[in-house]
């Protein structure tokens, strides 16, 4: 994708009523903080909210959220985007050393960054449910993983914003009924009960929701969807027939329902989808403010039902 169409895609996201923008200090390596910045030197900066998520890379650095990292990370981001301060700084994960060595470092790092009005607000991404107990936590590492973590994360980094990644086909796409009695509490109720804000990243899996990659596919090294087998591929192309029979074959028909059917499971979350031209933008904003009934929600909801089991059983059946 050329930086001019995904600068004309963002501004035409902007002119649409897009508020909220993310990105990451490993996306490109600051390439695609260099290309959203050239989006923001175009449009009032009070018109937009930035979210950016730092934590997997530390360079040199014997840790990602030492002191020295996070400093260095922040300032070459606005410096990247251009800006004086970031909306929302979200860390990318719960690992702060063994025994937890860096926390009080961050915690420290990151209350100097607020106080100094770099960052407006800390988040982090999560899992999608929280086991009460986790099965296996690292005693060395200390992040296990499971609520007691989180809620002690939680009061000990002052997070504003929980971020996870949710799509159609996962149980806990937005309440802990959906995920079985007993299995856990899902984000948004750890998210509610706390009075934070909830974002979701990753509602069209990869782009598969999307069906534009059939059995066939091939995807460079690296890609993250190298981890389907053309199996996979294939339960969810056919899975995705229902929905190509009522909304349409074209992959932006499949994209808006997914979005819809996230906004309509989680309507009190932001909604993060990726976009590559003026025209997909266009299309997805289309979708959203076109009437969907009742009945075809139901439709979808059966739909990926249907393949969220498809995808089960397959896996199930592989397992030696």
């Amino acid at each position: 994708m050329a930086d001019s169409s995904a600068v004309d895609a963002l501004l035409r996201a902007h002119a649409l009523g897009a508020t909220v923008y993310d990105t990451s200090d490993v996306y490109g390596l600051g390439h695609s903080q260099r290309v959203l910045g050239g989006m923001l030197a175009q449009v009032p900066r009070s018109s937009v909210r930035i979210t950016c998520t730092i934590g997997m890379y530390k360079g040199t650095g014997e840790h990602a959220y030492s002191s020295l990292n996070l400093f260095r990370q922040v300032e070459q981001t606005q410096e990247n985007l251009g800006v004086k301060q970031l909306d929302v700084l979200v860390l990318a994960h719960a690992d702060f050393g063994p025994g937890d060595c860096y926390l009080e470092e961050a915690r420290d790092t990151l209350q100097a960054l607020r106080d100094s009005g770099d960052v407006a607000a800390v988040g982090m991404r999560m899992p999608g449910t929280l086991p009460a107990c986790p099965a296996a936590p690292d005693p060395d590492a200390g992040h296990g993983g499971g609520q007691p973590r989180y809620d002690f994360l939680f009061e000990q980094l002052k997070l504003k914003v929980l971020s996870t990644a949710a799509h159609p086909l996962e149980p806990h796409t937005g309440d802990s009924a959906t995920t079985g009695a007993g299995s856990g509490e899902s984000v948004f109720d750890f998210a509610s009960r706390h009075g934070a804000a909830t974002m979701i990243h990753e509602p069209l899996l990869h782009g598969l929701l999307t069906g534009k990659y059939g059995p066939d596919a091939a995807f460079s090294s690296g890609d993250v969807r190298t981890r389907y087998t053309p199996a996979d591929l294939r339960i969810v192309d056919r899975g995705l027939e229902a929905l190509r029979g009522r909304f349409g074959r074209d992959p932006e028909a499949l994209a808006r329902i997914a979005l819809y059917y996230c906004l309509r499971r989680c309507p009190d979350s932001i909604v993060l989808a990726g976009v590559s031209s003026p025209e997909q933008v266009d299309k997805n904003f289309e979708g959203l403010n076109a009437e969907v009934s009742d009945d075809d929600y139901v439709l979808a909801e059966r739909a990926y039902l249907t393949l969220r089991a498809g995808l089960a059983r397959h896996a199930a059946s592989t397992q030696p």
